[in-house]
């Protein structure tokens, strides 16, 4: 028997919240990623974990929220644990691939594509493995050509989220990347879901619920535990004014070129820049008075 399957059971209140949960994790991780081209080598891995954790987190909280809104109208849905929050590390370790070959490889365009490929490859496999921890009174079946299209707009997301990362640096332009990422991503995961069909077991629909996690039961976990995350990072990006501002943190003045005094290493107070006025040797002179 065909189940009924139905996306938005609480209308647009889920898939705005998990639109939102998107571009927020995009967002810190793109300016992670963007803070760890501009930073030592010392600290660049764990500007990069946290950037890779951001965007992970949100892609799959964005994912669990947009499903409290799926439903089977004839057979009650739970979710299995263990394979529910396996599709969050899978996609933190998927998606920290993809920005570590970018953040050491350099925005090269053999890196951004390999480095798209392997995140956009996280993502989808992580929307795929929460749907398979996903237990019911029947099983999934998918449309092929439907799956294969939602994997190309992971790839293409994530492909121009790295891209975003290396090549825009001020704060409102990858602010409006990540809303860029949030569409696509969503995009993705509704894609996903339109090449679903459920077909329900002999006897499906008697109120009964097989073994495993209620949808009630996996919502403070998923909301409160990734959304704590976010907050502490997205507190971290707040403080940190080389992110926000897009300032470097470093001289890039080529080897050998003399200071000047409009061309300092940021954070030097322009006093120190001067050079020290010295008499004549020999002769009792006064230092120029400023004019």
């Amino acid at each position: 028997m065909q189940g009924t399957v139905d996306g938005f059971s609480y209308g647009l209140v889920t898939p705005v919240v998990a639109f939102l949960m998107a571009c927020l994790g995009a967002a810190l991780g793109l300016r992670c990623t963007t803070r760890s081209l501009r930073t030592e080598r010392s600290f660049r891995a764990g500007w990069l974990a946290l950037g890779a954790t951001s965007i992970g987190s949100g892609i799959w909280t964005m994912h669990f929220v947009a499903m409290m809104g799926f439903s089977v109208q004839e057979a009650p849905v739970s979710y299995d644990k263990p394979i529910t929050f396996a599709s969050l590390a899978l996609a933190i370790v998927m998606v920290g691939i993809g920005i570590f070959i970018v953040g050491y490889r350099g925005a090269t365009r053999m890196a951004l594509i390999t480095g798209g490929i392997i995140m956009g490859l996280g993502i989808a496999s992580m929307h795929y493995l929460g749907m398979a921890g996903m237990r019911l009174q029947g099983q999934f079946a998918y449309d092929t050509v439907t799956v294969a299209l939602s994997v190309v707009i992971a790839v293409v997301a994530a492909t121009t989220a790295l891209w975003a990362a290396v090549s825009i640096h001020g704060f409102l332009p990858s602010l409006c990347a990540s809303v860029v990422m949030g569409v696509a991503v969503s995009g993705m995961h509704y894609t996903g879901m339109a090449a679903l069909s459920v077909h329900l077991h002999p006897g499906a629909g008697s109120g009964v619920a097989p073994s495993g996690d209620d949808p009630t039961a996996l919502l403070i976990p998923m909301l409160v535990g990734p959304f704590c995350f976010l907050l502490l990072a997205g507190v971290i990006v707040m403080f940190d004014p080389l992110v926000v501002m897009g300032a470097p943190d470093r001289d890039e003045r080529p080897p050998g070129r003399a200071v000047r005094g409009t061309d300092r290493r940021p954070g030097i107070p322009a006093q120190r820049g001067r050079t020290p006025y010295r008499a004549p040797a020999g002769r009792n002179s006064r230092p120029p008075r400023n004019r």
